[in-house]
């Protein structure tokens, strides 16, 4: 039974994943690792039960540890927790890219890798970070993807009891390989990222930042901006640990725009949209 869970990064995601325990009955110890401030705040806030600064410290006596920071941070505490923690706690986490994540579990836990550890990631998040973004009901009705390793058994042991408690979050388990995610989230994620920074860039440049732009272009523009506000400390990572399936994601679209400036008085303009179509009767469906 997990009895104490261990949360590496106490921002949007691990707070909103502390509130969302809370409220779904988790009645275990949650103990939050972070900067002395920020754990401050999450204590006060009533996230936490306790939080040491110290990563080696914080992961003592718990059942699950979850990762919640940025990749790189990610890979970094793997190869720094993963050989000390030993086969009774599950190590875990939430990084928008998987492969690398799994290559870097892999060389450092070695055969023990499907025992200790479980590659997640929480389709959820707003533009903004940070403890004052937490949700109890961020996870609602979300995709969390889980890259299993080869004949690894996620139903069974503290895994199964894992994805119980994210099932109970409101969040929907999903299963696929690393590779796979990291090119389904290239397309689905972190394209539509760098379209809304592009767009938001552009804008300013063409007309600078001080005029009431969203207001004047109403909801669509709004809509299409407003990740433009996430941070680039959490979106670097997230480029350079997918930089080939991104790339090939921006190429696609770059020649897709140009067929489009090309053929803005032409029939072809029209296939577009009705192509574009196609998706709303996908989703449908």
């Amino acid at each position: 039974m997990i009895r104490q869970i261990t949360i590496i990064g106490t921002g949007l995601i691990g707070g909103s994943l502390a509130l969302a325990l809370r409220k779904h009955g988790f009645g275990g110890r949650i103990v939050g690792c972070d900067s002395p401030g920020i754990l401050q705040k999450a204590r006060r806030l009533k996230l936490i039960d306790t939080g040491i600064a110290d990563a080696h410290h914080s992961v003592t006596g718990s059942d699950v540890v979850v990762l919640a920071v940025p990749v790189g941070s990610i890979l970094d505490l793997v190869r720094q927790l993963g050989p000390s923690l030993g086969t009774q706690a599950l190590l875990t986490d939430v990084g928008s890219t998987k492969l690398a994540v799994v290559k870097t579990a892999s060389a450092v836990l070695g055969k023990n890798v499907a025992e200790q550890f479980l590659a997640g990631h929480p389709m959820a998040g707003k533009e903004l970070s940070g403890l004052d973004g937490a949700d109890a009901n961020l996870f609602q009705d979300a995709a969390w993807f889980v890259t299993p390793f080869p004949k690894q058994k996620i139903e069974q042991g503290r895994c199964g009891e894992w994805l119980g408690w994210i099932e109970k979050i409101g969040a929907r388990v999903a299963t696929m390989d690393a590779q796979q995610h990291d090119r389904l989230c290239a397309w689905i994620s972190h394209l539509p990222q760098m379209i809304s920074t592009a767009l938001a860039a552009a804008l300013v440049e063409e007309f600078g930042s001080d005029l009431p732009l969203l207001e004047a272009g109403g909801r669509a523009l709004r809509e299409m901006t407003r990740i433009s506000a996430s941070p680039y400390s959490m979106w670097r990572d997230i480029v350079l640990t997918n930089k080939k399936n991104l790339g090939h994601a921006l190429l696609q679209l770059e020649q897709r725009l140009a067929h489009i400036r090309e053929n803005l008085d032409t029939r072809e303009l029209a296939g577009e949209f009705e192509t574009a179509h196609q998706l709303k009767k996908t989703k449908a469906t």
